[in-house]
């Protein structure tokens, strides 16, 4: 049975759909499922099998009607996407021939104010993808002046993030901070805003989400897990919202597309073969018809590339900015 027609367009999607080009047998990955938007269009050729994944159990219940539909041809599993290649294996799948990534909080979990992602709706201050771990509402009552401040500066290059910090800590003592507004009430104190400029919680809001769910740390094991797990010609296409994810997609394409350097010191040194053949030299945005439509597309960014032959390269060390695991035990 072929699809009903989506609910949800996903940003880019079609342009994402087309560079993954699917074919009549091919397996593809949805990384990130969320309301099934690239799913259903990859599901549109006949033959292919979806493995959909989400660390969200809602976008994974939502989903069952689209898995009747596609009469046994889309498989959901609820985990985060760094372990896709794990996921993959599970289903018995060792390779596949496509990986699609849209990066970041969706649109469904931004419109549910019980989620605490925005702070635009009255809600607790939750912002888990998932159902485990600490919420912001925990980091913000426990993590110290300090961690606060990096996590806002580096996560959401909030500039005045020390003034954030420090109000934050001043006002979790007279009284726990436990709604987005609330905490947004706080951030705008300190921070000020011209008409036509973001609200001065933005950023502050994406520190602490992106921190809370260690999202760049697993977007860069999911670029590694999807150079493992795609054959030769498969392709990968990664859609990122925000200049940090962005450049962590093109960085990791970069190195993986060109080989390493030689060395006149070292002549006989292994060289790494590139492991993929980057598609978009330029990364594709929105037309003005999709942002007019979807204001939030307006960042989007869609960077796609085709695996060689080549073996995967050593996945690099992540970087060494706070963690959840370090900033929650005061270390």
């Amino acid at each position: 049975m072929t699809p009903a027609a989506p609910r949800h367009i996903p940003v880019l999607g079609r342009e994402a759909v087309e560079v993954l080009n699917p074919r009549d047998g091919g397996i593809y990955v949805d990384a990130t499922f969320g309301a099934g938007g690239y799913s259903r269009m990859i599901l549109r050729t006949d033959g292919t099998r979806v493995i959909g994944i989400d660390r969200d159990r809602s976008a994974i219940t939502g989903g069952f009607e689209l898995v009747d539909q596609a009469g046994g041809r889309l498989t959901l599993v609820e985990d985060r996407f760094s372990n896709l290649a794990d996921v993959c294996a599970a289903q018995g799948f060792g390779t596949v021939d496509g990986v699609v990534m849209d990066v970041g909080v969706s649109s469904m979990q931004l419109d549910q104010a019980e989620r605490g992602f925005s702070f635009r709706l009255g809600g607790p201050l939750d912002m888990r993808m998932g159902h485990d771990g600490p919420t912001a509402a925990d980091v913000v009552a426990k993590a110290s002046e300090a961690d606060l401040a990096n996590i806002i500066y580096i996560f959401g290059e909030e500039r005045h993030s020390r003034g954030v910090a420090r109000a934050i800590v001043a006002a979790r003592k007279e009284a726990p901070i436990a709604t987005t507004q609330g905490l947004a009430d706080i951030v705008g104190r300190v921070v000020r805003s011209k008409p036509n400029e973001i609200h001065p919680a933005t950023r502050t809001f994406q520190g602490l989400r992106i921190f809370v769910n260690a999202e760049l740390d697993e977007l860069h094991l999911a670029l590694s897990a999807a150079e493992r797990v795609l054959k030769p010609g498969g392709r990968l296409a990664v859609v990122s919202f925000h200049s940090l994810e962005d450049r962590i997609v093109k960085n990791f394409l970069t190195e993986r597309g060109k080989a390493a350097s030689g060395s006149r010191h070292l002549p006989e040194m292994a060289q790494a073969v590139p492991s993929f053949q980057i598609l978009t030299k330029r990364p594709v945005t929105p037309g003005d018809a999709e942002v007019s439509a979807n204001p939030r597309a307006r960042s989007a960014k869609l960077r796609a590339a085709e695996r060689t032959a080549a073996p995967p390269h050593a996945a690099a060390a992540l970087p060494a900015w706070p963690t959840i695991d370090s900033v929650m035990r005061g270390g």
